[in-house]
């Protein structure tokens, strides 16, 4: 991979809009909203992290992290997502730095976790996994991960930031 990743910065906008869309197109398991959730994240200010991948003054992938809430009152929890490569950047390892960066920007924060709705066979590779304490409805629970940092395991329904709709 060469690219750096870095933090979003206003002037990314219309770019980071341009690669979610590109990376969701035509994907089975999107509804076409991401772009927008990206946008009302940060409108609202909710994401706690935001980052880009940039390769030659060329943005080329990004993720978000912002905070849920979980039903037993579980406090310092976030969710991954959306993450979002250019598919002619796809398989060169962009999302998992991406990844990886983002999970170490939110536990230096003081994170206890981190759940994702998505590919199970990706984001093992982080130590995510099914917790059937943690679910979120509407989904197959396999696809439902949650990362636990430290803290006590919480248990209940998670509800992801209002800019998730």
């Amino acid at each position: 991979m060469s690219c750096s990743i870095r933090d979003e910065a206003a002037c990314d906008a219309d770019a980071i809009r341009g690669v979610v869309e590109r990376a969701f197109a035509g994907h089975a398991h999107s509804d076409g909203t991401e772009p927008d959730i990206v946008e009302r994240l940060r409108r609202d200010r909710s994401p706690s992290v935001s980052l880009v991948a940039e390769d030659a003054g060329n943005i080329v992938g990004h993720i978000a992290f912002s905070p849920v809430t979980i039903d037993d009152g579980a406090i310092g929890w976030f969710g991954l997502g959306p993450v979002s490569v250019d598919p002619y950047r796809q398989g060169e390892g962009i999302g998992s730095a991406l990844c990886r960066h983002g999970l170490l920007r939110i536990r230096e924060q003081g994170a206890m976790g981190c759940v994702v709705l998505g590919d199970p066979g990706f984001y093992a590779r982080f130590g995510f996994a099914c917790d059937p304490a943690l679910t979120f409805p509407g989904v197959p629970p396999e696809y439902f991960q949650r990362l636990r940092f430290g803290g006590r395991a919480p248990r209940g329904e998670v509800t992801y930031a209002p800019a998730f709709g």
